[in-house]
This record gives C-alpha cells, structure tokens and sequence, in this order.
C-alpha cells in the first residue's frame, strides 16, 4: 500500500513547509505586487487589471493537472517547481531597473502564477497519497496555519521591508530586494524537501502521445462519474459563498470615510489588525479545526464547522450599524471572524480530499475540486462591489449574512461516501 512507504518521514517534518511554500508565490503575485507596482508609479486601474489577469492558472490548473498523473513522482514535481519558482522571482527582481519593467515582470509573473499552481497541484497530491485520511483531517489544520504563516511573512515582515528600504536604498531597489528574499526562500525549501518529502506515488508512465490523451480524458470522464459528484460541486461552490462577498468589500469598509458608512482606519491599523489579530485567529481555529474533524469525523462535524464559518459575519454588520471608536473593538471583531474562518475553512479542504479525491486519479481530481472552489469564491467577490455599492455597507453586512443560507443548506443536505472504502 502507497501509504507504507512514507512512514520514515513524520508529517510534522514536511506538512508545514510544504503548504508555506504554497501560499508564498500565491501571495506574491495576488497581493504584494500590487503593493509594488503601486510604489512603482502604477495606475489603480492598471494594478487592478494586470494583478487580476496573472491569477487565472490557478483556476485554470485542471487543464495540466491530469498530466502530473502521468509523469514521475508528485515530490519530484514539488521540488522542481520550487526552484524554478525561486529561479523566477530572482529573474524578476533583476527586471524591475529596466525601461520595460512592467511588460517583463508581468512575463515573470504569468511564469510564476503557472509553475505554482503546477506546484500546488503536487504538493496536494502529495498531501493526499502520503497521509492516511485520520491524518489528513489531523494535520489539515497545520495545512491551513502555515499557509497562513506564509501571508503573514509575505504581507507582513517582507512588505515592512520593502517600506522601510524604499525609504533606505530607493523604490526599484527595495522591491528587488524583496523579489529576491522570495526566490530565495523557495530555492531552500527546495533543497530541504528534496530530503524530507515523501515521494507522494510514483506516476505510470505513459508511451506516446496517445495514450497521454486517453489518460487526460478518463481523468476528466472518471472525475464526474464519481458519487454524488454534483452534489459534491455544489457543497465546494457554495459553502464559501458568503466569504467570497466578505473579502473584496471588508477592507474597503475599514479604509472608508465614517461620513461614508467605513470605519476611517488608516492602513498601518488595517495592517495590524488583519496580518497580527486575524493571522493569528486563523492559524489557531485551523488547528482546533483540524484536530475537531479528526476526533469526531467530517460527516459528524459538517453543521458545527458551517456555524463556525458562516455566523461570525455578523461582526461586521455590528460593525457597520455602531462603527466604533475603539480600535480594540474592531481588533476583537476581526479575531473573533478569523477565528472561525479558520475553524470552518477546514470543512470544504476535507471535503475536497475525502469526498471527491479518492480514486484513481487522487491528484487530478482534488486539482479539479480546488479549481471548482476557486471559480465560486471568485464569482461573488465580482459582484460583491456592485451590491455594496447599491445597498450601503450596513445592509451589504445584513445580505452577507442573508448570502450564508446556502452554505447551512449544502452542509445539511450533502450526501456522504465511505471515505475507506473509496481512498
């Protein structure tokens, strides 16, 4: 059994690094260039579009993902595309001085968007094969806290930098050095998964181009074949439908004026609350998550783990209707919702790799999942500016928690499979 073969390398060892190192690049590109290319002289129409269209090969990643099935070991694609990640970044970080910086970088970012959603794709695939599925829900937590440390680093410590050396050394010079601290912490967890990653199942080789073809299309024909697979799209699509609202409009709230219905907080406090109070809220409920779903079993947790998600929204809607003062206040809010945000998340992560993972194809078919996932989180967050523009931030909050409804009806409603019988 493929589960035997990794029990020399405990998961403690590799599960943190490995997500760390999947949302790092993920950060970099959706995050802090827009930071840099705002500090660069760009347009917020420009940022907004250019950071916006390098995003899709993460929704886009099933297209390639059934090839990984087909070639070499799942750690074999993690360690490389964590080199050439870091490779990239380096590339980058030396384009950022020339004329024609903007066209180039966007190149490098396209590249990197690529090779990490390639990269995404293995890593949960190694996740997948290497651990069993008590472990899974055991360590889906520390998945989730480590992910989250890699925001905290990207968004924090490396963007503090960045202010600090513009201010030192010069803009163009500053970002450089940022772009290259990114490279190189990639090319190091390179090296150190080359030793400690498990090898996540060896791929059966394909012969010709043929037969990679016939491969690719029974990924994609046994993926909707599985059980309860519509039911399954509809649980990821619209578990996370109200989250995907809150995201895009919180932080404007919190920028906006309080004689436009926002709390008036200057960025270094929005920075503090979220990348302090909200990080923090988040790595802990992921862990309490995590280890909830591994004593009780998803099925059983499902309902606790949607009020978890779902009910702290309304903080904001106390927000909104009382707008206070107190910065202690709002801290308290954020870490309340992160809290649960964090404790909740797990459910649809578990979900992905349990319900509609296991099969022939594990690493293909959760790559769909996460993409599925990816495209309903997008969907309400396109919308949620013209519904917070037409209702006002205070009844925006009132629809969000309105917008939670599906998610308790999915939750309840969604049929089960046997997890052993069909890992």
């Amino acid at each position: 059994m493929i589960k035997d073969k990794f029990k020399s390398q405990h998961p403690a060892t590799w599960v943190p690094t490995l997500y760390f190192s999947e949302g790092l690049p993920f950060v970099a590109t959706s995050t802090v260039s827009v930071l840099m290319y705002k500090s660069l002289g760009l347009s917020d129409t420009q940022i907004a579009f250019f950071t916006t269209l390098v995003m899709w090969p993460w929704t886009l990643k099933p297209l390639w993902g059934p090839l990984l099935e087909m070639f070499k070991t799942k750690k074999h694609f993690v360690v490389a595309t964590q080199f050439i990640g870091g490779v990239a970044f380096g590339i980058l970080a030396l384009s950022l001085p020339l004329e024609g910086f903007l066209r180039y970088s966007l190149v490098m970012f396209v590249i990197i968007a690529f090779n990490s959603a390639t990269h995404d794709i293995a890593a949960d695939g190694v996740y997948i094969n290497a651990l069993t599925p008590k472990q899974q829900a055991e360590y889906v937590g520390w998945q989730g806290a480590f992910y989250n440390v890699a925001k905290i680093l990207s968004q924090g410590a490396l963007v503090y930098l960045a202010g600090k050396l513009e201010i030192a050394i010069g803009i163009t010079e500053a970002w450089m050095v940022v772009m290259g601290l990114f490279g190189l912490i990639l090319i190091l967890l390179s090296v150190y998964h080359l030793k400690m990653l498990p090898s996540g199942g060896s791929a059966n080789g394909v012969k010709n181009v043929k037969e990679a073809f016939a491969t690719f299309w029974d990924v994609v024909k046994t993926f909707f074949q599985k059980k309860y697979i519509i039911w399954g799209i509809a649980f990821i699509i619209l578990f996370r439908m109200a989250e995907g609202q809150l995201t895009k409009i919180v932080p404007l709230f919190m920028r906006a004026a309080r004689e436009n219905g926002g709390l008036g907080l200057p960025t270094s406090d929005i920075g503090i609350a979220y990348g302090v109070f909200g990080a923090a809220a988040f790595v802990l409920g992921s862990i309490l998550g995590g280890y909830f779903v591994s004593k009780k079993g998803l099925k059983k947790s499902i309902l606790i783990l949607a009020v978890a998600f779902n009910v702290p929204d309304a903080v904001y809607a106390y927000l909104a209707f009382t707008t206070p003062d107190s910065f202690a206040i709002v801290c308290t809010a954020i870490t309340i919702e992160w809290l649960g945000y964090g404790f909740g998340f797990v459910a649809v992560i578990l979900f992905m790799m349990q319900q509609i993972a296991p099969g022939k194809y594990k690493m293909a078919h959760y790559a769909f999942a996460t993409a599925v996932m990816n495209l309903g989180f997008m969907l309400p967050s396109m919308i949620s500016g013209y519904i917070s523009d037409l209702l006002g931030y205070k009844y925006f909050f009132i629809w969000v928690i309105a917008a939670t409804i599906p998610s308790f009806l999915v939750a309840w409603l969604v049929p089960f499979k046997n997890v052993e019988k069909e890992g």
